[in-house]
C-alpha cells in the first residue's frame, strides 16, 4: 500500500516489519470502537457530536486510530472485523455466556453503524458474520494467510486472540502502540499460544462468564497445564492431584471446564465473506473520505490531511447541540476583549448578566493564599468569546496601558453592535492606565446585588478561591457553579482538572500562562504590577474559557448519572470549605517555639549517640554519609544501592536494620522522625501564623484526590502524627480562644462500618447493631475462641487483619506489621476470608468493576480511577486491585463525611449556635465552640454525622473537648 497521495504521509514507525508486502492486517474493529470510545470519555477527550446532534466521540477516536495504523504500517492487506451481534453460537453452548456484560453506553449505540462508514471511508473492507464472534473471523483469516505463506498482524487489545499467535502471527496493541511476541504470551498466560485455550478454560473469565474451574487462577492453570500437557489429559488424571481441594473442584467441575474450552477456543474455520485476495489495499478516494470527515466535522482531522475544514462547534451535550447552519462558536484566539473602567459600561454588562441569568466571575489576586492576597482585578464573561476585564489595583508606571504594545486590544467600552473600542491614546482620559481604574468599593457596589442574586448563576473555576476574595469585601456569592467541581466529578483524577488542561483537552486552545504576563523566577512582578494590557487579555480569557467550559461539563452531569455527587456532595464544600480556610485555627507561637527548642536539645543528645556508636563524626542528615557509614565502614548487612550508585537509606531499608537490632540505626530513625517534626511542624508553623489573625489558615484542595478526600497544604494538618508522643505534643499548640474550647468528633471505625454495609457481612452487621468490640469479635470468629477467652494479643492480630482487609493486604504486608512470617500471616487472611466470605465476593467484585470500567463507584455514585489494572507487571497490577478495594470504601466514607460537613452549618445556625468548623482530618472535625454552647453543640453535630445519611450499619461519632485539640482527643 502507497498512500502516495496527500491523503496519507509515507513516515514508517521504528518497529514496523522492515518488510511487510506479504503481511496481512486484521483489525479488531469491536475491540478498536470500545477502546476508542473510552479512551475519549474518561481520559484523554470530549464526547462530541457531529452537526446533525449525533455522537460521534468514538467513531473520532476510531477514525484516528485508523488513520494513525495506515500511515505508519502500510499493509498491503487489511480488513476491520466486528461482532455481527451479542448473541453467537457460543450462547447455544453455554446461555450465560457474556450475560453479565452490561449493555453499550447509550451514546455508543449510534456511533457502531459510523465506525462501519469510517472504515468504508478508507476503502477497507469491514466484514461481520452473523452467529460469530470478529475473533472467530480473525482466526479464520489467520488461518487462510498462513495456509498461503503469508504473514498476520492481528490488531487488538483483546487477550483471547494470543492462541492464535506463532512465528508469523503478531500482536498489534494499537493504545500502546506495541507489537506482542511469544514472550508475551508466555508472560501473561505461562504457557506457549497453543496451549492458551487450556489455561483459559480452567481459569475462567469473570468479564466473559466462563465458568473455569473454581479456585484455580491463571498461575495455577498455567502449572497444571505445563505439568500434564492439555486440559484433557490433566482432567483425566485429575485423581492424581495431591492437593485435596483443588483435586475436588477438577474433578467436581470437569463439564465446566470442557465447557469453557469451547467457549474460549476461536473457531478458526468459518465462512469467511471475502477472500484474502479481496484485502488488498490501495489508496482511498479523497473525495469520499472527505465527504465523511467533513460529515461529522472532524475538522483536525480534515486539516492534516490537507483539507478544508468544515465550520462547526462540537458541543458535550445534547442539550447544547447544534444544527449545522448554527453559528459556530467563536474561536477564543480571534476574541478582543473588554476593558471596563467605566461604572456605566460595568452596569451595562450586570444587567447583561441579570438577564440571561449567569455570570462567569474570575479574581486576579496579589497572592495564593486568600487570607493574604488582595484583588488586583475582576474578569467577567456572559456569552462565549465576549469577556470583560475590571482593573482595581494595578499600580506603579508599568502598570499603565501600552498604547504601543503588541498585545493592546484595550478596548474600555462596548460599541453599540457589541465591538470594542480603543482607548484614546491623549495625554489623559478614558482608558489611559491605573489612573482611570475604578474603586473596589464603586465596582463591589454595583457588583454585590447581582454575585448574591439566586436567579443568576455565577461560574468560576476553582471557585472556592474567588468566593474567598469575595467574602473578604463582604460579598457572599451564591449560587455558584465550579467548573474544576465539575471535570473532577465527572472525570475523577484521569486527568488533570486544571483549567488549562482542559482548555487544551476540551478546545485545542493552549490559554495565555501566569508566566507569560508576570515574567519568571528573579524577574516576576506580582499581577498588581502587570500592564493593565496584558492583564486584560489573560485575565479576560481566564473568564471566557471558564464559562465554555460549563458548557461542556454541566449537561454531562444528568447524562452520565453524576448529578447527585455534584449538586447534594460537592459543590455546597464550595462555601462551606472557603470559610473554614478563612476561619483558620489559632496556634499559640511560645508552646512551638517551646517545642523547637527542646526538639534541637533532642537531637543534639541523638546525633552525639548517633556518632558514639559509628565511631565517627558525620552529617546524619546526609543519606550519603549515613550510607557510608553503615555499609562501608561498619559493614551491617541489608544495603542496596540506588541507581546513583549510592547506598540506600530508605525507611524501609532502615527499619529492617533496626528490626535486626542494630542500635545506631534505631538511633538514626529516631533523629529523622524528630528532625522532620521540627522543621515541617514546630519550626514551620510559626511562620506559617498570619499576624493579622494570629491564626493558621490551611488551604484543603477539593478536587485532588482520587477517593473523594480532601488533602491540606500550606500547613498540611492532615499529617501530624499521632502515634508518637512528641508528634501528639504538636496538636497542644492548636487552641480556643479564650472563653471558647476545641470540639473534635470523629466517625469510629467507619471504614470498617462500610465494608460490613456494602458486602452485606451478616455477623459483622449484627456486631456493630449491638455495639460489640468489633475486634474482639472477629478475633472470636476468625480464630475460633469464646469472646471471654479473646487476649490482647490475639484482639490485635484481629484488629491488624480487619483493617488490612480493607486495604487488600498481602501475606507479606500483614507479616511485616504482626511481625510474623507470611505464611502464618496469610493463614490469618484465609480464615478471615473463609469466615466472611461475603468480603471476598464484594472484593473480587469490585477487581472485575475496576478491569471493566477502568474506575469503581462509591456508594453515592462517585467515580474513584483505578489506574493499572491491566498492566502485565504483577506489582503495579496487585496495587491498582488493592486500590479497587479500598477505594469504594474511603471514597463513601469521604462522601459520608462532605454530606455531614455540607449539613453542618445550617444546622448550626438553625439551632442558633455559634459554633465554627475549623478543619476536616480524615475521619475527624474540629471545632471551636463557646463554653457556654459546648455540650449542645456536641450533641448536635454527634447528631448531624451519625444520622446523615441512613445504612444498616450505625454510624457512631465520638467527641472529646478541651482548651486545644490534644486536650479533645
Amino acid at each position: 500500500m502507497t498512500y502516495s497521495n496527500a491523503i496519507i504521509d509515507q513516515k514508517t514507525m521504528h518497529n514496523a516489519a522492515p518488510d511487510n508486502s506479504d503481511e496481512i492486517y486484521l483489525v479488531d474493529g469491536s475491540g478498536f470502537i470500545f477502546r476508542a470510545y473510552f479512551a475519549m470519555a474518561y481520559s484523554r477527550q470530549k464526547t462530541m457530536t457531529n452537526p446533525d446532534g449525533v455522537p460521534v466521540g468514538a467513531v473520532f477516536g476510531f477514525t484516528n486510530m485508523l488513520l494513525k495504523l495506515l500511515k505508519d504500517y502500510h499493509a498491503p492487506y487489511m480488513a476491520v472485523i466486528f461482532d455481527a451481534a451479542r448473541k453467537n453460537f457460543r450462547n447455544d453452548i453455554y446461555p450465560e455466556y457474556k450475560a453479565n456484560r452490561e449493555a453499550p453506553p447509550e451514546d455508543l449505540i449510534p456511533q457502531f453503524a459510523l465506525v462501519h462508514d469510517a472504515t468504508l471511508a478508507f476503502d477497507i473492507p469491514a466484514l461481520e458474520l452473523e452467529g460469530y464472534e470478529a475473533d472467530d473471523l480473525i482466526a479464520t483469516y489467520t488461518r487462510l494467510a498462513r495456509e498461503q505463506g503469508k504473514k498476520v498482524v492481528i490488531v487488538s487489545s483483546d487477550k483471547d486472540l494470543m492462541q492464535l499467535m506463532d512465528e508469523g502471527v503478531r500482536v498489534l496493541d494499537p493504545m500502546k502502540n506495541k507489537f506482542m511476541g511469544l514472550e508475551d504470551v508466555m508472560e501473561k498466560f505461562g504457557v506457549a499460544p497453543e496451549r492458551v485455550v487450556d489455561v483459559q478454560a480452567l481459569a475462567g473469565d469473570a468479564v466473559d462468564n466462563v465458568p473455569g474451574v473454581p479456585g484455580i487462577g491463571l498461575k495455577t492453570a498455567a502449572q497444571l497445564i505445563t505439568e500434564f500437557g492439555n486440559l484433557e489429559t490433566l482432567l483425566e488424571r485429575a485423581g492424581e492431584i495431591k492437593q485435596d481441594k483443588r483435586r475436588k473442584s477438577l474433578m467436581d467441575n470437569r463439564e465446566k471446564a470442557l465447557i469453557s474450552k469451547r467457549l474460549v477456543m476461536l473457531d478458526a474455520h468459518v465462512p469467511v465473506p471475502v477472500s484474502l485476495e479481496d484485502l488488498k489495499t490501495h489508496d482511498p478516494e479523497k473525495p469520499k473520505l472527505m465527504e465523511f470527515l467533513q460529515t461529522h466535522a472532524f475538522n483536525s482531522i480534515i486539516t492534516r490531511l490537507g483539507g478544508e475544514a468544515v465550520v462547526h462547534a462540537v458541543e458535550v451535550a445534547e442539550d447544547n447541540q447544534k444544527n449545522a447552519d448554527e453559528p459556530s462558536l467563536p474561536p477564543i484566539k480571534d476574541n478582543r476583549y473588554t476593558l471596563i473602567n467605566s461604572a456605566e459600561v460595568l452596569k451595562g454588562w450586570i444587567a447583561e448578566a441579570i438577564e440571561k441569568g449567569i455570570l462567569a466571575v474570575d479574581t486576579e489576586t496579589t497572592a495564593l493564599t486568600p487570607t493574604k492576597a488582595e484583588l488586583v482585578g475582576i474578569s467577567i464573561a456572559i456569552t462565549p468569546g465576549r469577556a470583560a476585564y475590571i482593573p482595581l489595583g494595578h499600580r506603579g508606571k508599568d502598570a499603565a496601558i501600552d498604547l504601543f504594545s503588541d498585545h493592546n486590544p484595550s478596548p474600555t467600552s462596548l460599541t453599540p453592535d457589541g465591538s470594542a473600542s480603543l482607548p484614546s491614546p491623549s495625554g489623559r482620559g478614558e482608558g489611559e492606565g491605573i489612573e482611570s481604574q475604578l474603586s473596589i468599593s464603586e465596582v463591589m457596589a454595583i457588583m454585590k446585588p447581582v454575585l448574591e442574586d439566586e436567579s443568576v448563576l455565577k461560574i468560576g473555576h476553582n471557585m472556592k478561591y474567588d468566593w474567598q476574595m469575595f467574602k473578604k469585601l463582604g460579598v457572599d456569592v451564591h449560587p455558584c457553579d465550579d467548573t474544576m467541581l465539575l471535570s473532577y466529578v465527572l472525570d475523577g483524577t484521569s486527568h488533570s482538572n486544571g483549567m488549562d488542561h482542559l482548555s487544551e483537552l476540551y478546545f485545542g486552545h493552549k490559554p495565555i500562562s501566569y508566566e507569560d504576563v508576570t515574567g519568571k523566577g528573579k524577574a516576576q512582578i506580582r499581577f498588581d504590577q502587570v500592564a493593565i494590557d496584558k492583564a486584560l487579555i489573560y485575565a479576560a480569557e481566564d473568564a471566557d474559557i471558564t464559562l465554555r467550559l460549563h458548557g461542556v461539563l454541566k449537561p454531562r452531569l444528568a447524562r452520565e448519572g453524576m448529578t447527585s455527587v455534584y449538586e447534594n456532595i460537592e459543590r455546597p464544600l464550595i462555601r462551606v470549605i472557603g470559610q473554614m480556610e478563612l476561619d483558620g485555627i489559632k496556634v499559640d507561637p511560645v508552646i512551638l517555639r517551646d517545642m523547637s527548642a527542646d526538639f534541637t536539645a533532642k537531637l543534639a543528645v541523638l546525633e552525639r549517640d548517633i556518632h558514639a556508636l559509628a565511631g565517627t563524626e558525620f552529617n546524619v542528615a546526609s543519606p550519603k554519609q549515613i550510607g557510608q557509614i553503615l555499609f562501608e565502614q561498619m559493614g551491617l548487612q541489608g544495603g542496596k544501592k540506588t541507581k546513583t550508585g549510592d547506598w540506600s537509606t530508605s525507611v524501609d531499608v532502615l527499619e529492617e536494620l533496626a528490626e535486626a537490632g542494630h542500635a545506631i540505626v534505631e538511633k538514626i530513625l529516631e533523629w529523622r522522625s524528630l528532625a522532620k517534626l521540627k522543621s515541617t511542624y514546630t519550626d514551620a508553623l510559626q511562620e506559617q501564623i498570619n499576624p493579622a489573625t494570629a491564626r493558621v489558615h490551611t488551604s484543603f484542595a477539593m478536587a485532588h484526590v482520587n477517593t473523594g478526600r480532601l488533602s491540606s497544604s500550606e500547613p498540611n494538618l492532615q499529617n501530624i502524627p499521632i502515634r508518637t508522643e512528641e508528634g501528639r505534643k504538636i496538636r497542644t499548640a492548636f487552641i480556643a480562644e479564650k472563653g471558647h474550647s476545641i470540639l473534635s468528633v470523629d466517625y469510629s471505625q467507619v471504614e470498617l462500618r462500610l465494608a460490613a454495609e456494602m458486602a452485606g457481612i451478616a455477623a459483622l452487621k449484627d456486631a456493630f447493631r449491638r455495639g460489640d468490640d468489633i475486634h474482639t469479635i472477629t478475633a472470636s470468629q476468625v480464630f475460633d475462641v469464646p469472646v471471654d477467652q479473646v487476649t490482647g494479643d490475639i484482639r490485635r492480630q484481629a484488629k491488624a487483619v480487619n483493617f488490612g482487609i480493607i486495604y487488600g493486604i498481602s501475606g507479606f504486608g500483614l507479616a511485616k506489621q504482626l511481625g510474623t512470617d507470611t505464611r502464618t500471616a496469610s493463614e490469618f487472611i484465609k480464615r478471615y476470608l473463609l469466615r466472611f466470605p461475603e468480603l471476598e465476593k464484594f472484593m473480587e467484585d469490585k477487581k472485575i468493576e475496576a478491569r471493566t470500567h477502568g474506575f469503581i463507584k462509591t456508594m453515592h455514585g462517585r467515580k474513584c480511577i483505578i489506574k493499572g489494572i491491566a498492566e502485565k507487571n504483577p506489582a503495579m497490577r496487585n496495587f491498582a486491585e488493592r486500590q479497587a478495594i479500598n477505594a469504594p470504601l474511603q471514597g463513601t466514607a469521604a462522601d459520608i463525611m462532605k454530606l455531614a460537613m455540607g449539613k453542618m452549618n445550617a444546622a448550626l445556625r438553625t439551632a442558633g449556635l455559634s459554633a465554627r468548623m475549623l478543619l476536616q482530618v480524615h475521619d475527624e472535625l474540629v471545632f471551636e465552640v463557646p463554653d457556654a454552647e459546648l455540650e449542645v453543640t456536641k450533641a448536635l453535630v454527634k447528631n448531624v454525622m451519625e444520622s446523615v445519611v441512613s445504612l444498616d450499619v450505625p454510624l457512631t461519632a465520638e467527641a472529646g473537648s478541651g482548651a486545644s485539640w490534644a486536650a479533645a482527643h
